[in-house]
């Protein structure tokens, strides 16, 4: 088997693509983590050649591309096809972990149903609104809000299917009505969502480990476990430095990327997506693209390997800025180069 992060920059879409549109690569991927709403668009972006800004943003306006609070939980771009099944299979887990700071807030589940009744009605009608506006909407009902609770009250209704990104206004996000964004689809029983969703991971992250599953999916690793059990029969084990990595019999072999380079954004799914990075990011570096509390950096990767970071400038002569580990050739900073403008 060729080399893990080899293998990885093909079914992450990145060394070759057989994806067309935005859609297509959120599909294909699952879910993309996207607290830092332009790094998510270039996330998307890198992973279609020829393709611009623009382009990936009326997706995202369209609705054919949702930003939701899912999975460990933080920030993800759903399909809409996908976004209600994957709720069902993490909503509870998002619950639970925010009743202690509910507690502190004094919010109750009778106040969540009330702030989920009001957010619902000023929505409906193909309405959108920020959360400053929701904010407003709920003041008016005299539910008291600053920004914890209004954060708190936005995810409830998040999780509980209620609403989902709605189109930009300017530079601001929006809220909609999930029903008036994404099609009703078939309730799925637990156990068909763990296998679809153990699918999704592997095919567009593999090769991959049951513990980077469990680390991805927020899932326990009994629910992960039954995920992968109910679609392993399609994938190969390989044991690799004594872990054993899952991934499909046809990208065992696929074909090296030589010379190939690319500039990731910020909390990549590259990187982002492992409980174990070192595939592709040295321990030595880790500290540099990693902060202590959890803020991943923009990153240069070559052949698969983390070679430094980047950060767009405002200079129209340098529109990028390259922090390299070790000193490139200039092979390399040319291409880094001519990637980066393709995308601007």
């Amino acid at each position: 088997m060729n080399n893990i992060a080899h293998i990885r920059l093909a079914s992450h879409q990145l060394s070759g693509t057989h994806c067309q549109t935005p859609e297509s690569v959120v599909a294909w991927m699952g879910a993309m983590q996207a607290q830092d709403y332009n790094m998510a668009k270039w996330a998307i972006g890198v992973r279609l050649p020829g393709y611009m800004d623009k382009q990936v943003e009326d997706a995202f306006n369209q609705g054919k591309i949702l930003r939701t609070h899912v999975l460990r939980p933080t920030w993800h771009l759903v399909s809409p096809e996908n976004i209600r099944w994957m709720l069902s299979l993490t909503a509870e887990k998002i619950k639970s972990s925010s009743r202690s700071r509910d507690r502190e807030l004094e919010i109750t589940e009778e106040l969540y149903g009330q702030s989920n009744r009001i957010i619902q009605k000023a929505l409906e009608g193909g309405q959108h609104l920020t959360r400053e506006a929701i904010g407003e909407v709920l003041e008016k009902h005299k539910i008291t809000v600053n920004s914890a609770r209004l954060v708190h009250f936005l995810m409830r209704a998040e999780v509980e299917g209620i609403v989902c990104s709605g189109a930009l206004q300017g530079k601001k996000q929006t809220y909609a009505l999930l029903d008036e964004r994404a099609p009703s689809v078939p309730v799925l029983h637990k156990e068909e969502a763990l296998a679809k969703l153990a699918k999704l991971y592997f095919q567009s992250h593999q090769p991959a480990t049951l513990q980077d599953f469990v680390w991805w999916s927020g899932l326990s690793t009994t629910e992960a476990r039954q995920g992968l059990e109910a679609v392993k029969s399609g994938l190969v084990a390989e044991e690799i430095n004594g872990q054993t990595y899952w991934l499909q019999n046809d990208f065992r072999e696929i074909p090296v990327a030589e010379n190939f380079c690319c500039l990731l954004p910020a909390f990549d799914e590259y990187i982002i997506a492992y409980r174990d990075r070192s595939a592709a990011l040295l321990s030595e570096h880790y500290s540099k693209v990693v902060s202590s509390n959890g803020m991943f950096q923009p990153v240069i990767v070559v052949d698969g390997q983390v070679v430094g970071l980047w950060k767009k400038s405002a200079s129209k002569k340098n529109p990028v800025l390259f922090d390299f580990f070790e000193q490139p050739d200039a092979n390399v900073m040319r291409q880094n180069h001519n990637i980066l403008i393709k995308y601007l």
